[in-house]
C-alpha cells in the first residue's frame, strides 16, 4: 500500500505528465492515470484515442455507473499497488477525488500554466490524435469541454499550487522541493 499518494490536477499541456514522470523516474513512484482507464476501454473498442472519443467514454461511463466511477476505480489501484509512492494523473472533477480525498495519504497538487504556454506544449507533444495541428482556436473550443470546464474548480481544493511558466528545471526543482518537504529524496 502506498505511504503517499500525489495526485496531479491542471488544465491540458500544464506539466502533469512532466511531474509524473519525474516521480516515475527518480522516485519510483507507482503511476496511474484517468485517461489510461478510458484508453484501455478505446483500445478494446478498437476506436482511435482522440480527445474527443476520451470524452465521449468518460461521459458515458459516469453517466451509466455513476459520477465517481472513476474515482472508485482509481482508489483501487493506488492503495493496491506495490510502491510506496503513487501519482494520479489527469483529475478533471471533484468526482474523480470523492474515494482519493479522504484518505490520509493523498495529497492534490494543483498544477498552473498559462494558456499560450499549455496550447505550446500540446503542440510538441503530439500526445493525443490530432494535437500537433491543433489550431489556437480549437484549443480555446477544447478547454470548454464537459471534461475541462471543472478543472479549475478541483485545483481550488488543492493543497499546493505550482506555477509551470519557466523552465523545465524550475519546475522540476519545485516537485523536487516538495517531495523533500515530505520528507523523500530521489532514488536515482
Amino acid at each position: 500500500m502506498a505511504n503517499l499518494i500525489i495526485g496531479f490536477v491542471g488544465q491540458a499541456g500544464c506539466g502533469k505528465g512532466t511531474a509524473a514522470d519525474l516521480l516515475r523516474e527518480k522516485y519510483g513512484a507507482g503511476y496511474f492515470r484517468f485517461s489510461g482507464i478510458l484508453g484501455d476501454v478505446l483500445d478494446r473498442l478498437f476506436l482511435e484515442k482522440t480527445r474527443d472519443n476520451f470524452i465521449k467514454i468518460s461521459e458515458g461511463l459516469r453517466k451509466t455507473f455513476g459520477e465517481d466511477i472513476l474515482s472508485y476505480t482509481i482508489e483501487q489501484e493506488a492503495l493496491q499497488a506495490p510502491e510506496e509512492i503513487v501519482v494520479v494523473d489527469g483529475i478533471r472533477r471533484i468526482e474523480d477525488i470523492i474515494a482519493l480525498e479522504p484518505l490520509p495519504q493523498f495529497n492534490l497538487i494543483a498544477i498552473h500554466a498559462s494558456p499560450e504556454k499549455r496550447y505550446e506544449r500540446m503542440k510538441g507533444r503530439g500526445e493525443k490524435s490530432g494535437e500537433s495541428s491543433m489550431t489556437w482556436e480549437q484549443f480555446l473550443a477544447e478547454g470548454q469541454a464537459s471534461t475541462e470546464v471543472t478543472i479549475p474548480h478541483v485545483m481550488e481544493r488543492a493543497r499546493e499550487t505550482i506555477s509551470n511558466e519557466g523552465t523545465r528545471e524550475a519546475f522540476e526543482t519545485r516537485i523536487h522541493d516538495l517531495m523533500e518537504g515530505w520528507g523523500y529524496t530521489p532514488i536515482s
